[in-house]
């Protein structure tokens, strides 16, 4: 994990406060992996805690990393108003990832989830796995984004809350309208839709990883603010809790009580 100062490359507005933003930070990139973040610091010296946000893509051989982030509040809208040239303090990569374990893999994505997904479907393309072997299922609110990106490299099918785009329903409701299937699950987004494909995953008997979306104080596992339910004793706190920080955001499914 390193702290450093990055400059930002490209800032793009996506789709309802959702913007894109590729940074230059090789230290970090070099060692980045899918369902890591990192932390992004705002110059307002009075918000001293950093914002994770889910490393969406990396180009290493440019030393660029990028992230795909929603201006939920004062410190992601600062972010929003930064412009190619300006740096930005961040630390990372932090957390563990992804295990890239599936021969066929199902990815699965809701709202902010979606970004982590991109990254994820490019290092399994890149271990052989072909455009048939991903099926990557996004729900959407109403728009979409970053769906042209993931069409390159995966088979793609949409949900989203009002059917306006895609199927109406969410992620599980499109996984078996189209009767999606595969020996792994990979998902990210918020908690009612992981709380969902844990249960899901369970009554098929799919092998799953979930990336938990948690409020984060330091971001760096001090502060233990970030806490999750476990099923088994963790060897740090000696209790049925990990940091979704440092111990996650990634755990398989059985791991964790949601």
């Amino acid at each position: 994990m390193k702290k450093i100062n990055a400059t930002i490359i490209e800032q793009k507005y996506l789709i309802e406060d959702i913007f894109s933003m590729w940074l230059k930070c090789p230290d970090i990139t070099d060692e980045a992996h899918s369902g890591q973040f990192v932390n992004l610091y705002t110059k307002d010296s009075s918000r001293l805690l950093p914002r994770p946000i889910s490393i969406c893509d990396v180009n290493r051989e440019e030393g660029l990393l990028r992230i795909v982030y929603r201006t939920a509040g004062e410190g992601t809208r600062q972010f929003s108003t930064l412009k190619s040239g300006d740096n930005i303090e961040v630390t990372g990569p932090v957390g563990n990832g992804y295990e890239l374990n599936a021969s066929k893999a199902v990815l699965m994505g809701g709202g902010i989830g979606i970004p982590p997904m991109l990254l994820l479907a490019k290092e399994l393309s890149e271990k052989g796995l072909s455009r048939d072997d991903i099926a990557v299922v996004l729900g959407f609110r109403d728009g979409t984004f970053l769906v042209d990106e993931f069409e390159k490299i995966a088979t793609v099918y949409i949900s989203s809350d009002s059917g306006s785009v895609g199927i109406k329903g969410n992620v599980i409701d499109a996984t078996k309208h189209y009767d999606i299937t595969g020996d792994m699950i990979y998902a990210c987004g918020p908690k009612p839709m992981l709380r969902a494909i844990q249960q899901y995953s369970s009554e098929n008997s799919i092998k799953t990883q979930i990336s938990l979306e948690e409020r984060m104080a330091c971001g760096i596992g001090a502060c233990l603010a970030c806490v999750t339910r476990t099923t088994e004793v963790d060897e740090h706190s000696q209790v049925k809790n990990r940091r979704i920080c440092v111990d996650g955001p990634v755990f398989y499914a059985e791991e964790v009580e949601l």
